[in-house]
């Protein structure tokens, strides 16, 4: 379904920086008057993955990066009746328990933020192009696709 609002109003806040990130800025970006509803994502750095310890990753990103974010995020807000989105990245080095990436959707009604904050991490892991750098407990490393 395709909705007439125009993304430029719609996204408050689009980037990828190599500085912590604020739930609360997120959160400040997507609030409306109209909002009945907010859903945010925090995804963060975890001590393990494909039952492997983590010591820690970093990010990378494509010099395209911000220009891809921004048409993920258009995309959704043709597609959702949303009325702000918001999405960050961190790039560089991270550590256990730090945040690596916020989205944001404000919507009329909850189903809608939720519906919209979905599509947006899904899509922004999907397609945006940033490459995870794990290093494990036992020295080997990997690196993972567009995250």
């Amino acid at each position: 379904m395709t909705h007439s609002v125009e993304a430029g109003d719609v996204i408050r806040l689009a980037g990828v920086r190599e500085t912590p990130l604020s739930v609360d800025e997120v959160y400040r970006a997507v609030g409306a008057p109209g909002a009945g509803g907010i859903a945010l994502f925090a995804g963060t750095v975890r001590d393990h993955d494909h039952a492997r310890a983590v010591s820690g990753l970093s990010y990378s990103a494509h010099p395209t990066v911000e220009r891809e974010l921004r048409a993920v995020m258009e995309k959704v807000a043709a597609d959702h009746p949303v009325l702000r989105l918001a999405a960050v990245h961190r790039v560089g080095d991270l550590r256990i328990g730090d945040i690596a990436v916020i989205v944001a959707a404000s919507s009329a009604h909850r189903a809608e933020a939720f519906d919209a904050c979905r599509r947006l991490i899904d899509d922004l892991k999907a397609g945006v192009p940033i490459w995870k750098h794990q290093t494990f407990a036992d020295g080997d490393d990997e690196w993972v696709g567009a995250c």
